[in-house]
């Protein structure tokens, strides 16, 4: 069934969300910033590793050896500039404190911005990656769950952690991986296999760069803006594409 995978994923984010907050409780200040900071850490090693696709053949071969950093340079540049203009960041935010509003009870400045980060960060986390994109375009292509199945196992405990650490704003980034898995599951059935790896590696090498952002986000190192960032996925195959044209 189309979208299958998309729902797994979105019981696994609740399942483990609602762990989380069960045991979290139960955990000091100094555990939980802990579990965040290792958060952090492994969310750098996964952006290092996709950030490897800058490597890949087909990309490569695409727009030359020597370009695929440009290109992944040029996309998260122009995406940023692009994501800034339209406020993507702002907006996502405005999402997540309109949800505590209604849902998050609580109403302390503390509370309200745990969990609008909470929100934030775990929607950029669960939809940045390689698995969305591959996974939700190969449900909708109708060639398997496989990679979405894996997906959801990595964020169910990825959602328990958040949650832990974070509360019940990770809870509802489930609704943010409804609509960005879904809407990619849509484009694997209007477009069937039109996405060459090229253009899946260049998004792959820019979603590593977000999620380096993610990663020092999480360490509290700085705050990157890394919503404002998204559009560097559909930038990174569009230059890829008009680089290509001209070889």
């Amino acid at each position: 069934m189309t979208g299958l995978g998309t729902m797994i994923n979105i019981v696994a984010v609740l399942v483990g969300a609602t762990v989380g907050m069960l045991i979290g409780n139960r955990f000091s200040e100094r555990t939980r910033e802990t579990t965040t900071n290792g958060l952090g850490l492994i969310t750098l090693v996964v952006g290092a590793l996709n950030i490897g696709a800058i490597g890949d053949r087909a990309f490569a071969d695409a727009v030359g050896a020597d370009w695929t950093l440009i290109v992944v340079l040029g996309a998260v540049v122009l995406g940023g500039i692009l994501g800034s203009l339209v406020r993507v960041e702002d907006r996502l935010n405005n999402i997540g404190g309109r949800l505590q509003t209604t849902f998050g009870g609580e109403t302390g400045s503390d509370d309200r911005a745990r969990f609008i980060e909470g929100y934030v960060s775990a929607s950029l986390l669960f939809c940045v990656g390689p698995l969305t994109i591959l996974g939700s375009l190969s449900d909708g292509l109708g060639t398997g769950i496989d990679q979405l199945v894996l997906k959801s196992s990595l964020d169910l405990f990825a959602a328990m952690a958040f949650a832990a650490s974070l509360g019940l704003g990770v809870m509802f980034s489930a609704l943010t991986v409804a609509v960005v898995q879904g809407v990619l599951t849509i484009c694997g059935v209007v477009f069937g296999s039109f996405m060459p790896d090229s253009l899946i590696a260049a998004m792959t090498a820019a979603g590593g760069v977000l999620l380096l952002g993610i990663g020092i986000r999480l360490l509290q190192l700085k705050e990157v803006r890394v919503a404002d960032m998204l559009p560097a996925l559909a930038v990174a195959p569009l230059l890829t594409l008009i680089i290509d044209s001209f070889r």
